[in-house]
C-alpha cells in the first residue's frame, strides 16, 4: 500500500507541474516543451518521494472530531470499512481502500465510477440508504470503521454505543469536502494520498484562475436533475463550480442551502448566457431548447444549453472528482482560454491517477 501511495504522489506532482504550462505562449518549441515536461516530471518525482518519506504514519489509538462535531476514537488502523454514502465510497476508492470495503450504500449499480474503477464493489452487501439504513446488516459485517452522511448521525451514535466507530461526514461545499477528505485520510492512515487528491484540486483551481484572469464572466443558470425550474443558490457546492469555471451563478441572489424552485419568469428575468443541466437530469438539452416558455431567453436563442457529463460521476456534486466539473465547464464557457482538449487531458489524468482507468476510453 505504501508503494501505491508514493506512486500516486509522484503522478499527481508530475501532473500539476505539466499542467502549469497550460496557456504558455504558442511560440514555445516542441523540443523545449518536451524538455520542460521531462524536467518537471523528474522534479515532481523527487519532491513527491521526499514528501512521502517524511509523511508520518498515523498513531493509534487515534481520536478525531467528525463533521457532526462528534469525537470518534479508533483503537487501531481500520482494516474493514463500511460506507453508507456514495461520496465517501468514491473517496475510499480514490484513497486506494476499495479492497477494505465490506459493505456500501444501496443502488451501487447506479454509480458508473464503481463499475469502471472497482467492479468488485457491486457484489458487496448493501447497508441501505440515508432514509432506510440497515443497522443490523451493518453490524453483521463487523466493520472496524463505518462512514455515514450527516442524515445518519443517529445511526452513527447507535453504532458507537455498540462499540463500532462511526464517522459522520457532511461534504456540502468545497471547504467541507476538503475537510472530509482530510478526516477520512487521517482515520484510514492514507493522509499522503488524501493530500495528493487535495493538491490536485487546488492545482486545478489555481490553473483556472490564472487562465481566466481578466476574462468575461458569463451568467450561468444551473438546472436541477428532476426539474428544470430547480436551481442551486449561492450557498451550494454548484455555485463554487460555476465560479471556478469563470462564470457567475444566475441564481446567486438565492441563499438557500438546498435546491430552490423558481419560475420561468424568473429565469427569463435573469436571462442567462448559458443554461447547464445537471449530469443526471431527467430531461434533455433538446427539451430545454424547444421549451416555448423559454422563448427569448439568451441561452436558448444562442443554443448555449449543455449538460454536465455523467459517464463516471456527477461532477456537479461534492465528490472527490468535483473539480473536474469546473475544468469541463471552463472549456465550455471559455474555449479559447481553456481548450476542450486540455480539459480532456486533465480529466483523463485524474482518473488514471486516482481510479486506475482512462475516462475517455468507454
Amino acid at each position: 500500500m505504501k508503494q501505491n501511495r508514493i506512486l500516486s504522489l509522484v503522478l499527481a506532482g508530475a501532473l500539476a507541474l505539466n499542467l502549469a504550462a497550460c496557456g504558455a505562449p504558442s511560440g514555445s518549441t516542441a523540443a523545449s516543451g518536451a524538455a520542460s515536461s521531462e524536467a518537471a516530471a523528474s522534479s515532481a518525482a523527487s519532491s513527491a518521494a521526499a514528501a512521502s518519506s517524511e509523511a508520518a504514519e498515523a498513531a493509534y489509538p487515534l481520536t478525531l472530531t467528525d463533521q457532526a462535531g462528534r469525537e470518534v476514537t479508533l483503537e487501531a488502523e481500520p482494516e474493514t470499512l463500511v460506507s453508507g454514502y456514495y461520496i465517501s465510497t468514491s473517496l475510499l476508492i480514490a484513497l486506494g481502500l476499495e479492497d477494505q470495503l465490506v459493505g456500501i450504500e444501496a443502488k451501487a449499480d447506479s454509480r458508473p465510477i464503481y463499475a469502471r474503477s472497482a467492479p468488485q464493489l457491486l457484489d458487496l452487501p448493501s447497508v441501505g440508504t440515508a432514509k432506510e439504513f440497515d443497522l443490523e446488516g451493518c453490524l453483521a459485517l463487523e466493520p472496524d470503521l463505518v462512514i455515514l452522511p450527516l442524515k445518519l448521525q443517529d445511526s452513527a451514535d447507535t453504532l458507537a454505543e455498540m462499540g463500532v466507530p462511526a464517522l459522520v461526514v457532511n461534504p456540502e461545499d468545497q471547504d467541507l469536502l476538503n475537510e472530509a477528505v482530510t478526516l477520512i485520510g487521517e482515520a484510514t492512515n492514507t493522509s499522503d494520498r488524501a493530500a495528493a487528491l487535495l493538491d490536485f484540486a487546488a492545482g486545478q483551481e489555481e490553473r483556472l484562475a490564472q487562465a481566466l484572469e481578466g476574462a468575461e464572466t458569463p451568467s450561468v443558470y444551473l438546472a436541477g436533475n428532476s426539474d428544470f425550474l430547480s436551481t442551486a443558490g449561492d450557498a451550494m457546492y454548484q455555485a463554487d463550480m460555476i465560479r471556478m469555471a469563470g462564470g457567475v451563478n444566475a441564481a446567486a441572489e438565492i441563499t438557500d442551502t438546498y435546491w430552490a424552485t423558481v419560475s420561468y419568469e424568473q429565469v427569463l428575468a435573469w436571462d442567462p448566457d448559458y443554461i447547464v443541466l445537471a449530469s443526471d437530469a431527467s430531461y434533455t438539452v433538446d427539451d430545454v431548447l424547444n421549451d416555448p416558455s423559454l422563448a427569448g431567453c439568451k441561452a436558448v436563442e444562442n443554443g448555449s444549453v449543455v449538460q454536465i457529463p455523467g459517464d463516471a460521476e456527477a461532477w456537479d456534486s461534492p465528490v472527490p472528482s468535483g473539480i473536474l466539473g469546473s475544468v469541463w465547464l471552463a472549456s465550455v464557457l471559455h474555449p479559447e482560454e481553456c481548450p476542450a482538449e486540455e480539459a480532456q487531458a486533465v480529466i483523463n489524468e485524474f482518473y488514471e491517477t486516482f481510479y486506475g482507468f482512462t475516462y475517455s476510453e468507454n
